[in-house]
């Protein structure tokens, strides 16, 4: 098979599953079947413009006839395998995310590597909520959190609460004192930043175990908000600043919505050290930005005497196109710029799924990620490709008109359409689509992206219907019925159009960027809401309300 036919069989397969073939699409594919070509780019370039401008022009079925001829190879992606664990005993792991909102994209990441090695080692993983700073805890997130995770997949064998552990903070850290490696600061913050900067010590690190243990007590009943800290002892020649004497307890006086009026709570890093190990975690996945965080909790390791974890530290993801800051999407919930922790321009687990974005999309996207050191953009093709392997053979094919304009022809017959619900599989059965023909004439609505592209005198075939003339363009299009021939649009190469008549449903499909309204077929009323379905020469779209009008979200092409 020569290059050119590899780019025309490539281009049929495009055009058929996106309406129109997309240059860049087929360059890929081609690539991908004939690697050797990607030193000849610009040699095969003018050929794909050509042949995409070619099946572009024809009729979809001929489109379906042509691909008939060929096979297509299933190019596997190359998959990285995650890296082994270094294992000695049962291997255990935690996610802590902090109950401030529901789970967005981001954190998959940490979730599913953390579940998948569960799962490989056969071992236990922890669900732990870090909730000790109670100005960002969001009340209902302890659920929402469970929820996301159960429709990840994400299989949790224990769950812990920080601010049900303080007690236990408590007295670690009145060992730490104790022991003279840690103290009460009561120093002002911009006192003690400056003899930190200048590598000093502070007034209150030399004071007596005694006088310190006083004043730890006194943190939970005379000390105010930001009066007095717990401080680690370090080196103060440290090269890095915060690493000198930085805290590990603060006084909080905002009400809790768990544990209430407790004032004293565990900063990140004694908190997380205490639980990892008496959580027996043996293995920490997170990101490159907590290298500084694992040296503060390898000091308080060292105090204690204990075995440190394995820490593997990933690269930075970013994620564009969507908000994903919880402080932010509860800013846009209350000023109503958003509909809820689920609207669809939000990288939300939930916003994702009521798009129709599978879990086991996003759990392959994020292992091909894996726990790799570099930081990379998420991939949100990727994605998608993944998604639309699972959807694509359960979606049946229906007709959505959007902006729907006018289209009356003369001299046409009365007809029914009977389409396929899914070309792969003809034992799904057929959709029925009517055209009613009266006095001559008969009308039916094609989208007004159609409706823009045609022009008077162009001959065009209605889907799987019958071959048209364009007459006139205004308000309404005015053609005349030619023929009913496939071969007679084949030999023309036809444009082809999709169309429905009036007996249709209202429809509205909602997007990132906008909302569609139009018109769907009657067979949309057999549908469950949760049904993922394909709109011809739109895309994939969920069902969500099936109500006078349905309501549809856009997943993607």
């Amino acid at each position: 098979m020569d290059i050119r036919e590899v780019i025309y069989k490539h281009t049929l397969k495009n055009a058929l599953e996106f309406g129109k073939a997309k240059e860049k699409a087929i360059l890929g594919k081609v690539l991908a079947e004939l690697p050797e070509y990607r030193e000849k780019i610009r040699e095969i370039i003018p050929i794909i413009n050509e042949v995409v401008k070619e099946v572009n022009s024809y009729p979809r079925e001929r489109i379906e006839e042509e691909i008939k001829k060929y096979e297509f190879i299933k190019v596997e992606r190359k998959k990285e395998a995650l890296p082994e664990l270094k294992v000695k005993d049962k291997v255990v792991l935690r996610f802590a995310p902090n109950p401030s909102g529901p789970l967005h994209l981001g954190h998959s990441r940490a979730a599913i590597l953390n579940d998948e090695y569960a799962k490989r080692y056969k071992g236990k993983l922890i669900l732990r909520l870090e909730d000790t700073d109670p100005s960002r805890v969001y009340p209902p997130a302890y659920e929402m959190i469970k929820e996301d995770l159960e429709w990840l997949e994400v299989k949790i064998h224990e769950t812990h609460i920080q601010s049900e552990r303080l007690e236990i903070y408590y007295n670690y850290a009145e060992k730490l004192i104790a022991k003279g490696n840690a103290y009460v600061c009561t120093c002002p913050q911009e006192e003690f930043k400056k003899l930190r900067d200048a590598k000093k010590q502070c007034k209150c690190r030399g004071l007596s175990i005694e006088e310190n243990l006083e004043r730890f007590e006194k943190m939970f009943s005379e000390y105010k908000e930001g009066q007095a800290v717990v401080r680690i002892k370090t080196d103060l020649a440290l090269p890095d600043p915060s690493m000198r004497d930085f805290p590990i307890m603060r006084i909080c006086e905002t009400p809790h919505p768990r544990v209430g009026k407790k004032r004293v709570y565990p900063l990140y890093n004694f908190a997380v050290t205490i639980d990892d190990y008496l959580m027996k975690v043996t293995h920490v996945l997170r990101g490159k930005d907590h290298i500084a965080n694992t040296r503060k909790q390898s000091i308080i390791y060292d105090y204690f005497s204990w075995q440190k974890p394995e820490f593997i530290h990933y690269g930075r993801l970013s994620i564009g196109g969507v908000t994903l800051s919880t402080s932010k999407i509860m800013e846009g919930i209350k000023s109503k710029s958003y509909a809820g922790w689920d609207d669809i321009r939000l990288g939300t687990l939930r916003a994702l799924a009521k798009r129709g974005i599978q879990a086991k999309a996003i759990r392959k996207a994020m292992l091909e990620v894996g726990v790799k050191e570099s930081d990379i953009d998420f991939s949100w093709e990727n994605l998608y490709a993944y998604n639309k392997d699972i959807i694509e053979p359960i979606a049946n094919r229906y007709f959505f008109v959007w902006e729907p304009k006018k289209l009356v022809i003369k001299n046409a017959p009365s007809f029914e359409a009977q389409p396929l619900l899914h070309p792969n599989f003809p034992e799904r059965g057929r959709r029925k689509i009517k055209i009613e023909a009266k006095e001559g004439k008969a009308e039916v609505f094609i989208s007004s992206t159609d409706a823009e592209s045609i022009k008077e005198g162009e001959f065009l075939r209605l889907m799987e219907a019958f071959n048209i003339i364009i007459l006139k363009k205004s308000n309404e299009i005015f053609a005349e019925y030619h023929s009913q021939a496939l071969e007679e649009a084949r030999k023309r190469k036809a444009k082809l159009i999709h169309w429905l008549s009036g007996e249709s449903l209202p429809v509205k499909v909602i997007t990132q960027e906008k909302i569609f309204k139009g018109l769907g077929e009657e067979n949309l009323k057999n549908l469950k809401e949760g049904d993922i379905i394909q709109f011809e020469r739109f895309g994939f779209v969920r069902i969500d309300k099936i109500n006078k009008e349905i309501v549809a979200y856009f997943t993607h092409k």
